[in-house]
């Protein structure tokens, strides 16, 4: 009886429960209902608000455009480069001894035969006085010889002694007088290896550091090489061109489309790694004749004054060569230029100002321009600023057109 008890409570709560979130949906649902008919009526208001003839018509949008021009304009090329001293010179000793001093400041400037090094002279010192000593007794046993054939000539004459004896005597004279000058010879090569001792520099320039320190043994073949020596003033410049580059070059020439300087006088400019120009120009002084096989490119040197020091052997900088021009090239700013489906594209304004897009083949860079192979023609009006606004076959309002001056080009690149 109990249990048929708690059963029946257990369903009418359940029943309740059930009842009470009815009532609490049917709420939300009028008041979802309310609410959403507020908001047709705002619609409705605002819209009996608006003046006869619907939305006020749209503006043209303002651009910026810039006529296409057919120029001689200066053709730069930029490589990346790293600098070269244009004469290193590796410091080696040329005689065996144990390094007794290091007679300069490592990195600094040094000037030609100032002393960089100093190796053990006792020994050569010992081979220069025996060699000295060896040439005094050759010089004596000449002078004795010089001597006996004095003596012998007028008793030769009075046939008071044999031609064998004369003959003899002749001979001494000129086997003392070669031991003399062999004797010399032995002395010279004693000095100069004395002097080999104290290692100079052959050039001014800009000193490395000492590959070996203080009580080193120091063997030519082996371990001589002591320091390196590099003239920075001028400093060299070497850059590679790739056979990409060649042929493309090429065939811009074969075109007339590029017109080389007479002598190949190319001047080079420079950008730093810091974004600097360096201040002086320089010019290309050597091309190699053939391609690197490992690398596929042409190495060509250029000539810099470095008065200042500014470029050290070793740094990468941009190399700018200049000195050919472009005939008749049409260029336009690089802001008219934009990715479209088709590549590289334009928005040319045709009649009525009208942007018509056309599809373009883009060159090399021109200052701020795009130069154009392909696509564009001289009179071509095309959009600058506001491209992002325009759309194919949208009226636009040239607020301004503009067009680029004649560049000054240096009167040996003219064509």
């Amino acid at each position: 009886m109990l249990f048929v008890l708690l059963k029946e409570n257990k369903e009418s709560e359940i029943f309740l429960l059930i009842n009470y979130f009815q009532n609490a949906i049917s709420m939300i649902m009028k008041k979802t209902q309310y609410a959403f008919l507020h908001l047709i009526g705002i619609a409705l208001l605002v819209t009996a608000c608006q003046p006869k003839g619907g939305l006020p018509p749209r503006h043209p949008p303002a651009v910026t455009a810039f006529t296409v021009q057919a120029q001689t304009i200066p053709a730069t090329f930029s490589f990346v480069g790293v600098a070269k001293s244009s004469h290193p010179v590796d410091i080696y000793a040329r005689v065996e001894g144990y390094l007794w001093s290091i007679d300069y400041v490592e990195g600094s400037r040094v000037k030609k035969d100032q002393q960089l090094f100093q190796l053990d002279p006792r020994t050569y010192e010992a081979s220069v006085a025996q060699s000295m000593g060896v040439l005094a007794r050759q010089e004596a046993v000449l002078w004795r010889a010089k001597r006996s054939l004095e003596r012998i000539q007028p008793l030769f004459v009075k046939n008071a002694v044999s031609q064998r004896d004369l003959d003899d005597a002749t001979a001494d004279v000129l086997t003392a007088e070669a031991n003399v000058i062999a004797a010399k010879a032995e002395l010279v090569q004693a000095e100069l290896n004395l002097s080999y001792t104290k290692v100079t520099s052959p050039i001014d320039g800009l000193s490395a550091r000492a590959v070996y320190k203080e009580g080193t043994l120091i063997t030519p073949n082996v371990n001589g090489l002591l320091t390196e020596i590099s003239v920075i003033d001028p400093i060299w410049i070497l850059f590679s061109v790739s056979d990409n580059q060649l042929l493309q070059g090429q065939n811009e020439k074969a075109r007339k489309e590029l017109i080389l300087p007479p002598q190949q006088e190319y001047t080079v400019s420079l950008e730093l790694s810091d974004g600097s120009i360096f201040p002086e120009t320089g010019k290309v002084n050597f091309s190699s004749p053939t391609l690197d096989p490992d690398t596929g490119s042409l190495v060509v040197r250029s000539t810099f004054p470095n008065p200042q020091q500014l470029v050290l052997p070793g740094q990468f900088v941009k190399a700018y060569v200049s000195g050919a021009v472009r005939p008749n090239a049409l260029f336009v700013p690089q802001a008219s230029v934009f990715q479209g489906q088709n590549g590289m594209s334009v928005f040319v304004i045709g009649k009525n100002n009208t942007a018509t897009m056309r599809s373009v083949e883009v060159g090399d860079w021109y200052e701020d321009y795009w130069i154009i192979k392909k696509g564009l023609f001289p009179g071509d009006v095309v959009i600058v600023d506001g491209v992002n606004k325009v759309s194919e076959g949208a009226t636009v309002n040239v607020t301004s057109t503009s067009t680029v001056p004649p560049p000054k080009i240096p009167q040996q690149a003219s064509p």
